[in-house]
């Protein structure tokens, strides 16, 4: 950890001396910032590049102006309001909402689809608190997100006051540098230093000012964004590890391409594309990137991961050499999957990541990359059509694009197969859908319907995840997972901050019930601030991910995972939002349709309830879960030798007849 200031800018990751292309105007999604068109105007500063005295407010509100915020999230607090009362003049929009972990959710889906800064604040203790989960999750997203902390007055700070804690220690281990204004004369200096840094460092900052310095007036210099740290641009790469990638690239016979968010974060998902269409190779992504490759793409094989692509898995298991783009190789995400281990441990490995710090520490890599993954591909790409003749895969290349085709099409079967197999206990129809049915007509009615290029966001839990093995976009910025912090209630905040950013897109977000319990209350924010979007809720009537634990090692002994929830369509309508409870297959995909009419055309907001069966995909954490063994006789009765027989929850969802009381047709 370095120290700037003292302890004024605690930094977290070390500073490379090299600029990310993120720090220039970023465009709002994938393509040219000039073909961009932004939700609101920016403002403008009135005091750049100019020493004016300044209230502390005034200096703080302007530098945000200067960062290009037009959007900050939160609920309204004593603590900040001064500033606060300024943003309306400064043309910012304060979106308030009803917990400010949604906020900070709000502001790391509103950066990651638009590329900006995402920003978060509230009340100094308690409301700061509150949004340390979804900070962390941000973390794990690399999202430029400031997080704004007002804390207690510096006169009465370790007196135990009102609304007080050491925020700076709370969130010290989930953000990229932590920005403390000890003294209001350095304001601006601090904040603007905050959003700079979440820039360069691709990830959330903490802006820490105690609550009476928005108060008084120095004399402040408004400077806005930096365009760099030494130079104009993060390059592709070292010399000499470039040149060590183009050889084994050289010398491979079937090299797969596996692309990261960070192919996404540096607009080079077309560029991955054009590279695997010369070398006539596959390209995989990894867990919740679906959108790091265009999804329709005849080489694009889909994620691997938990509960991802049989295909992506079984070309990357084949490989000779995993060109790894803009990916820091999260372990979860490469764990055997279907009952398979997939790595290919005898392949080549060049592991390309713009952290120096993130490089090598899951997989070995036999090349390390430290460079931006856009302009590694663009070299990569620029090499090989050079000396064409040398590259040796081309021999090939025919007969290797077929077997990723041949892939694609198992995978395909086999997917279609699990998606239309009867459970015995689990069946579904009069009155209860089968989850993957149910994830067909949803992804089917997004593809093939007039909202084809909707955003989407899912929770963490079983039901979504089942969702990323049919999920694909063929925009980048498009797909919003919860990451590996794999927090429940991420969902909806994180499409409503996307919503605020493009308007312009359909925005959708899938949860289990048991997440949407997390979340709902911000429902009635999206009616009140005129947020449309449109929430899927996956209602099996249990917490799905913890069960499928119980079902397999705990001999199927429920505790704390059966839920019995009232319509979550009906508290939909009374918050004055749509709600649609859907019981038939056939009701699915028209459901999300009037939904998406009703938000793109009406600005409505819309909860559709899918009444599923209690039938579960895999479990998360098989790597992680062991057989109980007890040794005392009071608990003998719970040790087990064998997991389940069936692995489904041994009880079905209702009795058929119970399902009357839930039926809503679509309307």
């Amino acid at each position: 950890m370095l120290a700037t200031a003292g302890k004024l800018c605690r930094r977290h990751v070390a500073t490379r001396g090299l600029a990310m292309r993120a720090q220039e105007a970023a465009p709002e999604f994938g393509q040219p910032a000039q073909q961009q068109q932004r939700a609101a105007p920016m403002p403008q500063p009135d005091t750049d590049n100019k020493t004016v005295r300044m209230s502390n407010s005034e200096a703080f509100v302007e530098s945000l102006v200067a960062h290009g915020v037009t959007d900050v999230f939160g609920i309204v607090g004593s603590a900040f309001m001064d500033a606060l009362d300024l943003f309306p003049a400064a043309g910012i929009r304060f979106v308030s909402v009803q917990h400010e972990q949604n906020s900070a959710h709000m502001a790391d889906g509103y950066s990651r689809i638009s590329g900006r800064h995402g920003v978060a604040i509230g009340q100094n203790g308690p409301g700061v608190t509150n949004s340390v989960t979804a900070i962390a999750a941000a973390y794990w997203a690399h999202s430029p997100v400031v997080m704004i902390t007002p804390e207690s007055a510096s006169l009465t700070k370790g007196h135990g006051g009102f609304q007080e804690c050491d925020t700076l220690s709370i969130f010290e281990s989930v953000v990229k540098a932590q920005c403390h204004v000890n003294n209001p004369a350095r304001m601006v200096e601090q904040t603007e230093r905050a959003f700079n840094l979440a820039r360069s460092e691709c990830g959330p900052t903490q802006l820490n000012i105690p609550r009476d310095y928005f108060y008084g007036e120095h004399d402040f210099t408004i400077r806005g964004p930096k365009t760099g740290h030494g130079a104009e641009d993060l390059a592709a790469g070292g010399a000499l590890s470039l040149d060590s990638a183009f050889e084994a690239i050289k010398s491979a016979r079937n090299p797969v391409i596996l692309s990261g968010g960070g192919v996404v974060l540096s607009e080079g998902v077309h560029d991955v594309a054009k590279l695997a269409e010369f070398l006539g190779c596959g390209v995989a992504t990894t867990y919740l990137h679906n959108d790091a490759m265009i999804g329709s793409h005849p080489l694009s094989l889909g994620p691997i991961g938990y509960l991802g692509s049989k295909g992506a898995m079984n070309a990357m298991r084949d490989a000779d050499l995993v060109l790894a783009v803009g990916t820091r190789l999260n372990p979860f995400g490469t764990l055997p999957q279907y009952g398979m281990s997939y790595w290919p441990e005898d392949a080549t490995l060049v592991q390309v990541e713009k952290d120096p710090l993130r490089l090598g520490v899951t997989k070995h890599a036999d090349i390390e990359v430290c460079g931006d993954a856009r302009r590694f591909v663009q070299e990569m790409l620029r090499r090989a059509q050079a000396c064409e003749s040398e590259i040796a895969c081309l021999s090939d290349k025919e007969g290797r694009m077929a077997s990723v085709q041949e892939h694609i099409a198992e995978w395909k079967l086999e997917r279609d197969a699990m998606t239309d197999d009867t459970d015995p206990l689990h069946v579904h129809g009069n009155g209860v859908l089968k989850p993957r049915q149910a994830i067909r007509e949803l992804t089917n009615a997004i593809k093939k319907g007039k909202h084809s290029n909707a955003v989407i966001a899912t929770d963490i839990g079983n039901s979504c995840s089942v969702a990323h093995g049919y999920l694909d976009f063929d925009d980048p910025r498009h797909f919003l997972g919860p990451m590996t912090f794999g927090n429940c209630g991420y969902s909806s905040p994180a499409v409503m901050g996307a919503k605020v950013a493009r308007p312009d897109l359909p925005c959708v977000a899938f949860a289990g019930e048991g997440a949407w319990g997390m979340q709902l209350m911000d429902t009635v924010t999206c009616v009140r601030e005129n947020i449309p979007i449109t929430v899927v809720v996956f209602n099996n009537g249990q917490w799905g991910a913890e069960k499928k634990n119980q079902v397999l090692w705990f001999g199927d002994r429920y505790v704390g995972t059966d839920l019995d929830n009232p319509s979550f369509a009906d508290i939909a309508v009374a918050m004055g939002a749509n709600g649609i409870t859907c019981t038939e297959i056939d009701q699915v995909g028209p459901a999300l349709e009037q939904a998406l009419d009703a938000q793109m055309n009406e600005g409505k907001t819309t909860i559709v309830e899918l009444m599923t069966s209690r039938e579960l995909g895999d479990p998360f954490r098989r790597d992680a879960m062991k057989l109980p063994r007890r040794l005392l006789g009071k608990y003998k009765h719970t040790s087990l030798d064998s997991e389940s027989a069936t692995g489904q929850p041994i009880a079905p969802r209702f009795p058929a007849a119970d399902y009357k009381a839930f039926h809503r047709t679509v309307r």
